[in-house]
């Protein structure tokens, strides 16, 4: 199953992520591979995984390359290997970190290689999560395969909402391989949804769930520590696990 998860920078959809691969390693729905495709990277962070390497820095290093690569090897097999190499592998999740923007000039086939490999190693994998960016780059240039369920993930504000809508938008007008696409608003105080709802009627996208403002998300962030030991009874793992088991599970 392939899932993927999108919103504006600041909604907490890497919290989000994080939580999703949490349940599912509950859940013994495992391995998973996680993507992070979001230009300001820190899923590594909240899942206490160490990255040396991201996809970006190996494609420019691809095409800034003259000649062939080291050790005699052909460009393919060399790109190929250095992919390999950027996987950090976990018990239950291992880890692909695209990084930020590629810059100027043509990427196309390191690109087309990159959806190769994704693709090749996708198929090692029952469950494939992706944390994006809310332009959706990576979906809308088909780098990865298609997605089961894209979560758009939005705090409690009205230009949020909005903000989730227009990615809905994105996958409308590329006609992206997307199945089901749900709304989960982050960051829920008593009595805000009832406030906030005629912004999410307008959305057209379903609200699948809330996630509670708990602060022992902020506090496991300001000590480095991992989301993925949060307590079970913790409210916004119980949220979480409830979405997973209507749309995943």
């Amino acid at each position: 199953m392939n899932l993927a998860v999108a919103g504006k920078g600041g909604t907490g959809k890497t919290t989000f992520s994080s939580l999703l691969i949490r349940t599912l390693i509950k859940n013994e729905k495992t391995p998973i591979l996680a993507v992070d495709a979001d230009a300001n990277a820190n899923l590594d962070e909240a899942l206490g995984m160490d990255v040396n390497n991201t996809i970006t820095e190996l494609l420019k290093e691809f095409k800034e390359m003259d000649g062939r690569p080291p050790g005699g090897m052909d460009k393919l097999s060399y790109i190929e290997y250095k992919l390999s190499a950027s996987l950090v592998e976990d018990d239950d999740v291992d880890l692909l970190v695209m990084g930020g923007p590629t810059g100027p000039g043509c990427y196309c086939y390191p690109n087309d290689l990159l959806k190769k490999f994704i693709e090749k190693l996708n198929a090692n994998y029952p469950y494939f999560v992706m944390d994006n960016e809310a332009g959706l780059e990576h979906l809308s240039r088909r780098t990865t395969q298609d997605i089961d369920v894209l979560f758009v993930v939005s705090d409690a504000s009205a230009r949020s909402i909005r903000s989730a809508g227009r990615v809905k938008k994105i996958v409308d007008e590329l006609e992206l391989d997307v199945d089901q696409v749900y709304l989960v608003v982050n960051r829920v105080r008593e009595g805000i949804i009832e406030i906030l709802q005629e912004e999410i009627d307008k959305t057209g996208l379903e609200m699948i769930g809330t996630l509670p403002d708990d602060p022992q998300v902020m506090e496991y962030d300001l000590h480095g520590k991992s989301l993925v030991d949060l307590p079970d009874d913790a409210l916004v793992v119980q949220a979480v696990e409830e979405l997973v088991k209507k749309t995943v599970l």
